[in-house]
Formats: structure tokens, C-alpha cells, sequence
């Protein structure tokens, strides 16, 4: 019997490549016609790097992304730093991959087919009937195993995740010839903390060899329909006068479309398995990106559990709960991690950023603090596998 996995995001096909190497049959359902990304530019960090480095995808992403090796955040109105994480450090010179997810999506959709996982698009997961997966059309099994990869919106995980007061509005553009912003370093300003905006140089997309920039504003999550009324020119002014820098880059937009608005929610499943199922990424815990770890999470996710599961010779259940353990005390330290730094960052305070300046980016500064800041950005402040080998 095959295993199946529902959805194929960064999670899905990550696990699928893994277990199809290590010898299982597994099968890859998916919503879409063609199996698509959605979404703007991300972070892989170096976590998230070993596991593509494992499955083989690491070189193509390599040549498609592009590497960051500094984190850099000021407030607007004083210009003052407010965020400095750097990367390299004496004989650790490691890095971020900033990419977009289409780029990213498909090395891991390549490295899926390399391996010899079967894909079939255009199946809606509606639901779940024992060992069986339930789609609009039918359904499908029975399996040895199904997981669940289907993300946010996930019709098959328990979870019940409190949305996010903020979101944010993302867009790629060209990269300007004319911006003094390096391309090694993802720059963000604030205002406050209801004002956030930021550009990652995000490399190339499959297939285009024009460099590429993901930027992206901060908003309230129900914002989306003020922000459509005033009108584009409004919302670059504001920006630009928040941020000359940004200007050669909002100069681009000139369609609301172009920007698409993510909305975020925060919570954690406390078992992520069930009888017969596994879930992994936005499906077992999600959270702010704020810490840049979305796309880590799954990765990890998914090199645990096939890590696991070849470890427990093939037997589910016991896979499953040697996954949970060892992702347990990483998901949760960094979900604790988020929901601390989020509103000094993305909220209606007027305290905490006055904070962020004044206190703890100071602090931030001194003694063993910026290596610490590096571990966690890095993701691995805390073991990312527990006692599994990594």
C-alpha cells in the first residue's frame, strides 16, 4: 500500500521526496490542475538547508536563490537601528537562502518527480474516511498512511488557530538598477509597530534570469478593503516618506494585484498524529513569520518523520510518535519565540515599540546576545530533530 500525502506545498513534497528515496510508494495529492506555490519571497536558513541538501534539491535552489548574510531593521522617523542579525560569524560562515516560492517550490516539485513520487493534481482533500482520503470526486486508498500537508485551511487537522491581529501585503518587482540597498541583506523600517515594510533580493524565477526583489507592507488583517480605497498613490507616498529607499521599488506597482495579502494565525496541535495520519508544517503549528521560519518548520517536519518512520522499520503509528517527540520541544520553543517578538514588530502598541528601541535592541548588542540572535534566526537555537540524527 502507498503512503499519501495531501498537498503539495514545501512540506508535502519534501516528505514525499524523502520517503520515495528511502524506498516507500507514495502518492502526492493536490487542489490545483498543475500543482502551484502560493506566495511572495521567503528565507530558508540553514536548518532548512541541511534537509534540502538531504533530499538532493540544495544545489538548484543554490542557483536560483539568492544568499543573505544580514538581517538589518531601523525606525523610520529617527533612522535609529532596531535590528541587526548577521549570519557569519569566526569559522561559521553560514547563510540565509532568500528565494521565491515559485523558485523553491519547483526544485522541491523536481526533486519529487527525480525520485519517483506519483503526483496527481486536480484532487480537492475534502476529508478523511478511515484509511482513506475523501476528495470532491470520490475518494481514494485505502493507504498505509496519509499526511497531512494541506497548510492553512487544513480540512483535515484538528487544529484551531487563533488568527493574527496583522498580516501583510507582498509583491515581487525587478530589481532596481538605480537602489543603493545591497543584495546580501533583507532591509525592513518601522513605524512604530503598526508600520512595517521591507525588501528581500529574492534571486531569479524558473525559467527568467532577471533578478528579483520580494517587498512587502505591513496591515491589519482586516485592512485589506482601506488600504484597496485609498488608492495605490496614497499607499506610496506613505511608504516612500516612511522610506525613501522603497521608492524605486513601489515605482513598480502600478496594479493592486500586483500585491496579494497573507493573513496569519497562530497555534499548535499538542499531538501532531492521529490513527493513521501524520500532520506536518502550517498543518501541525503555524505562527507570524516574523522569525522567518515557515518554510523551516516544514522542511524540518518533513526530514523528521521520514526520518523516523525508517528508523521504526515502516511501522506508522510507532514513526508517528518518534516524530511528534522529536520535533515537540523545536516547534514549541519557537512558537513561544514568535508570539514574544510579534507585537514588538507587528501590533497596535505604543509601549512595546518603545521597548524594542530603546531596551532590547540595545541589549541586543552586547556580550554572547548577537550570537544568540543568530542561533535562533538560523533555527537552531534548540535542536531541530531532538534525538533523531541530523
Amino acid at each position: 500500500m502507498e503512503i499519501a500525502v495531501a498537498g503539495a506545498g514545501m512540506g508535502g513534497l519534501a516528505v514525499a521526496t524523502a520517503l520515495c528515496q528511502a524506498g516507500q510508494r507514495v502518492v502526492v495529492y493536490d487542489q490545483f490542475d498543475r500543482p502551484a506555490p502560493v506566495g511572495s519571497g521567503l528565507v530558508v536558513q540553514p536548518v532548512g538547508l541541511q534537509v534540502l541538501d538531504r533530499i538532493g534539491a540544495l544545489d538548484a535552489a543554490m542557483k536560483l536563490g539568492n544568499r543573505i548574510h544580514r538581517m538589518l531593521g531601523h525606525e523610520a522617523e529617527s533612522g535609529r537601528p532596531v535590528l541587526d542579525v548577521a549570519y557569519d560569524a569566526p569559522g561559521d560562515p553560514r547563510f540565509g537562502l532568500a528565494i521565491h516560492r515559485a523558485a523553491l517550490f519547483q526544485v522541491l516539485y523536481d526533486a519529487a518527480q527525480a525520485a519517483g513520487v506519483r503526483i496527481v493534481p486536480g484532487h480537492r482533500v475534502v476529508g478523511r474516511d478511515g484509511a482513506h482520503l475523501v476528495f470532491e470526486s470520490g475518494r481514494e486508498g485505502p493507504f498505509r498512511l496519509i499526511i497531512d500537508a494541506t497548510g492553512t485551511g487544513s480540512p483535515l487537522s484538528p487544529m484551531r488557530a487563533r488568527p493574527l491581529g496583522y498580516g501583510a501585503l507582498w509583491s515581487t518587482v525587478d530589481w532596481p538598477d538605480d537602489t543603493r540597498l545591497p543584495r546580501n541583506e533583507l532591509r525592513q523600517a518601522y513605524r512604530r509597530a503598526d508600520r512595517m515594510l521591507g525588501v528581500l533580493p529574492v534571486g531569479r524565477l524558473p525559467g527568467q534570469r532577471g533578478f528579483k526583489a520580494a517587498v512587502f507592507w505591513s496591515l491589519p488583517s482586516d485592512g485589506h478593503a482601506a488600504w484597496l480605497d485609498r488608492g495605490l498613490d496614497a499607499w506610496r507616498a506613505e511608504a516612500e516618506a516612511h522610506w525613501p529607499e522603497f521608492a524605486p521599488f513601489t515605482a513598480q506597482i502600478t496594479r493592486p494585484e500586483q500585491m496579494t495579502m497573507a493573513r496569519y494565525a497562530h497555534g499548535t496541535l499538542r499531538r501532531p498524529w492521529g490513527d493513521g495520519i501524520v500532520y506536518i508544517g502550517d498543518s501541525a503549528h503555524r505562527a507570524s513569520p516574523q522569525l522567518g521560519q515557515g518554510a523551516n518548520m516544514a522542511l524540518l517536519d518533513a526530514w523528521a518523520f521520514a526520518t523516523a518512520y525508517e528508523r521504526a522499520q515502516g511501522d506508522a503509528q510507532v514513526a508517528a510518535q518518534w516524530y511528534g517527540q522529536a520535533r515537540r520541544w523545536h516547534v514549541r520553543g519557537y512558537q513561544l519565540m514568535s508570539r514574544l517578538f510579534r507585537p514588538q514588530y507587528q501590533s497596535d502598541s505604543r509601549v512595546l515599540p518603545l521597548l524594542r528601541d530603546r531596551v532590547l535592541y540595545p541589549v541586543s548588542t552586547v556580550g554572547p546576545l548577537p550570537r544568540i540572535l543568530t542561533r535562533l534566526v538560523c533555527g537552531d537555537l534548540l535542536p531541530p530533530l531532538g534525538s533523531l540524527p541530523f
